[in-house]
């Protein structure tokens, strides 16, 4: 394997490591704002579960990522090169921020950047791009809606129970709400990294012919998410656990547990969505579910915004990226 595979592998593992740094505050938000778990503890648990991935899921979602963007033919090391350095941009710069944004949405930018000056609109696969922008919309809907029926239901089968009853029950929940939500973002969020990999091995001639994700490659994006997860992102954990709304430990069980809901079905349907836009729509539900008010919605919509501005704006980076790194290779 040359150097320049080498050294691309190594590149998107640590967007992996990014990935997981930056999404850990969506895995712990939750968890700690209503202080179930100390930070420390939190990302350990959240790391291990992202790594437990592994036995659960398929890799529908690699698929999606390598030949469901752009034509597999078009992803050669360049390309992936400039993705990865789209990606990664936008994610630091969006983690100083503070910004929630989605990881899987900057790495299909900077495909769609990249392949789109390499060979124009003809390399696109306008069927995933687009089952993937829909999730843009449909992620956080179906969150923000499982989290306002499931807190329903919770609401109404403890409405004669003592808060401080309620209190101790849920904070036990949570550990397993949190546990579900990190398997579900490990599950999704890792494939993406595997999806890049193979393409590149792919693209390179190392898998024969055949696309599949071999099993050094996935078990080493696990490990770097979950890694990246252990750092944690703490500038976001502020925005998610308390600006968005406050949070007690029944809301955030019924935050998780909804979010995982959400993440299983998609992974099921190979869809690579954002973890960070289902938890950020199940977090409003929640808290809407006891008024409106208690949603800070200037907040809600400055993430809203920054959703909306990644895959331009990582799709630009990469671009320029791409122009730059021809002129020297």
């Amino acid at each position: 394997m040359g150097n320049h595979i080498v050294l691309l592998i190594a590149l998107a593992l640590f967007f992996d490591f990014l990935n997981g740094f930056h999404d850990s505050a969506n895995s712990i938000a939750t968890i700690v704002s209503t202080r179930v778990l100390s930070p420390k503890y939190a990302v350990i648990w959240a790391a291990f579960f992202n790594f437990a991935a592994f036995l659960f899921f398929n890799h529908h979602v690699a698929g999606t990522i390598g030949r469901g963007i752009i034509d597999i033919k078009v992803m050669g090391p360049n390309v992936i090169f400039a993705t990865l350095v789209g990606a990664c941009l936008w994610n630091i710069f969006t983690w100083y921020l503070g910004l929630p944004t989605s990881s899987s949405h900057a790495l299909m930018g900077g495909l769609i950047g990249a392949a789109m000056v390499k060979a124009g609109t003809g390399s696109m696969v306008w069927g995933g791009i687009i089952k993937t922008i829909a999730f843009i919309v449909i992620s956080p809907v179906l969150g923000l809606f499982l989290g306002l029926g499931l807190g329903t239901v919770v609401y109404w089968l403890f409405r004669r129970s003592a808060p401080r009853q309620v209190d101790h029950i849920f904070r036990k929940g949570q550990l397993l709400s949190a546990a579900l939500y990190s398997l579900g973002h490990g599950g999704n969020d890792a494939q993406k990294t595997m999806g890049i990999i193979t393409g590149l091995l792919f693209s390179s001639g190392y898998l024969g012919g055949e696309f599949y994700v071999p099993m050094w490659v996935a078990l080493s994006c696990y490990g770097a998410i979950a890694l990246g997860t252990m750092f944690g992102g703490w500038r976001i954990v502020k925005t998610m656990g308390q600006k968005v709304t406050k949070l007690r430990p029944v809301d955030g069980f019924c935050a998780e547990t909804s979010s995982a809901i959400s993440i299983f079905f998609a992974t099921w349907l190979g869809a690579p969505v954002s973890t960070t836009h289902t938890i950020t729509g199940s977090i409003m539900g929640v808290g809407a579910l006891r008024r409106l008010t208690a949603v800070r919605w200037g907040v809600a919509g400055n993430i809203i915004w920054a959703w909306v501005l990644t895959i331009p704006c990582a799709a630009l980076i990469s671009a320029a990226a791409y122009r730059i790194v021809i002129i020297f290779v």
